[in-house]
């Protein structure tokens, strides 16, 4: 795939044709992980332990008061972009955002990721030749960046253990595995599995891996991946690293899979198919790690253009919310049937332009909306009894805002 049609993905948001689909994935010009400049620094926010961005919120505890850390990716190669990754910070009572330092030097962190002991962040560098890498929160410093094997990374997650990072690389079809050492940093890439099969769907030229991430019980990591309409289940040997396949999970023709995210009970998982606007419920075979795609299901989005980006279900298994572009609203859904079924209840409108990542706080009463083309964060307070969310003050402006995690 060239590079034009990386950038038409980023910035149009959509291909031109049948099933061409959008993305936040995307290349630019420029190296593959520049060295950080000396301007990162500023006093520090006591790292708390989070999930990585865009998993389900924890079981709501009581709220410490104070600011609560908030990560910001950005594209730093874009028009308007930022100049790296933003630190900022949030009330966790009210969702107010104030704005903090940026740590510059960092290629493109357009996704990123928390380390299970809250110590070390992680952002891809989405750019043709693709590479992750590493910041240490206590001083902000960058521990180094290594090379995905392939273009346009645009998702990376930490297997639970925190022996492991997993990177999927949209513009390559293929799936990277880092090491990550003692000291939070990256090691030499240990595996690099390429989605060769089956042939793309319509409209696609080759496979995009759009997302890769452990199942609840450990013991598979799924990949999804867009141009082939397709899920692929691997086990990972924990002592090297490498991928072995033991399934796949075709969607319809066409439907473009962009996001899976699973229900708490484990057995059953969500997918948002971006390029034919639909989601699904999937059933989920923790012994084989077989995935089971359902029915496609409506984003009550009507008959406009709109590319479902992200899904989230709440802690306790009873509301999941998805992120549509395009018709820039947030879809709430009623999980039904112990995780067998979704039931469409309403959308809101996003309060920005072109929401391309949400996730929630870590105790689950805060939703984060990343809003790439009106470059702002949308923050909703999460009714937890019935599921409704109500925006919490003003969007809060972030150059080319396409990932927010909060801790």
């Amino acid at each position: 795939m060239g590079r034009g049609d990386w950038s038409r993905r980023r910035f149009v948001g959509a291909l031109a044709g049948t099933a061409a689909a959008a993305a936040g994935c995307g290349d630019a010009p420029g190296p593959t992980a520049p060295a950080p400049s000396a301007a990162p620094s500023s006093p520090s926010t006591p790292a708390v332990r989070a999930p990585e961005a865009g998993t389900p919120g924890a079981t709501p505890t009581s709220t410490p008061s104070g600011p609560h850390p908030l990560y910001l990716g950005t594209y730093t190669s874009a028009e308007g972009g930022g100049t790296g990754i933003g630190f900022a910070t949030y009330d966790p009572a009210t969702g107010e955002v104030t704005g903090g330092r940026t740590l510059e030097g960092v290629a493109d962190p357009s996704y990123l990721a928390l380390h299970p002991n809250g110590d070390t962040l992680y952002a891809v560098n989405e750019r043709e030749k693709g590479a992750v890498t590493a910041v240490r929160l206590a001083d902000r410093e960058v521990l180094g960046s290594r090379a995905t094997g392939g273009g346009a990374p645009c998702h990376l997650s930490v297997h639970p253990g925190g022996r492991w990072l997993l990177s999927a690389n949209y513009g390559s079809g293929s799936v990277a595995v880092h090491p990550i050492e003692a000291s939070g940093a990256i090691g030499e890439r240990a595996d690099l599995v390429t989605h060769s099969a089956p042939p793309p769907g319509p409209g696609q030229e080759g496979p995009h891996a759009h997302q890769v991430v452990t199942s609840p019980d450990g013991g598979h990591v799924l990949a999804v991946d867009l141009g082939t309409d397709t899920v692929y289940t691997y086990r990972l040997d924990e002592r090297t690293g490498k991928l072995t396949e033991v399934a796949r999970a075709r969607t319809r023709p066409g439907a473009g899979p962009r996001h899976l995210t699973f229900h708490p009970g484990g057995r059953f998982a969500y997918l948002a198919n971006e390029v034919d606007n639909t989601v699904a419920v999937c059933a989920y075979d923790v012994e084989t790690g077989r995935l089971t795609v359902g029915e496609a299901q409506s984003t009550g989005t009507g008959s406009g253009t709109s590319y479902p980006a992200q899904l989230l279900v709440t802690s306790n298994g009873s509301y999941a919310y998805l992120a549509n572009r395009g018709h820039n609203s947030l879809t709430r859904y009623a999980i039904e049937a112990d995780g067998a079924r979704l039931r469409l209840l309403d959308t809101v409108p996003v309060g920005g332009d072109f929401p391309r990542q949400i996730a929630f706080s870590p105790d689950g009463t805060l939703l984060f909306a990343a809003n790439q083309r009106s470059s702002t964060v949308s923050v909703f307070r999460v009714n937890s009894a019935s599921g409704e969310l109500r925006l919490a003050g003003e969007p809060f402006a972030s150059p080319v805002a396409v990932c927010a995690l909060p801790l």
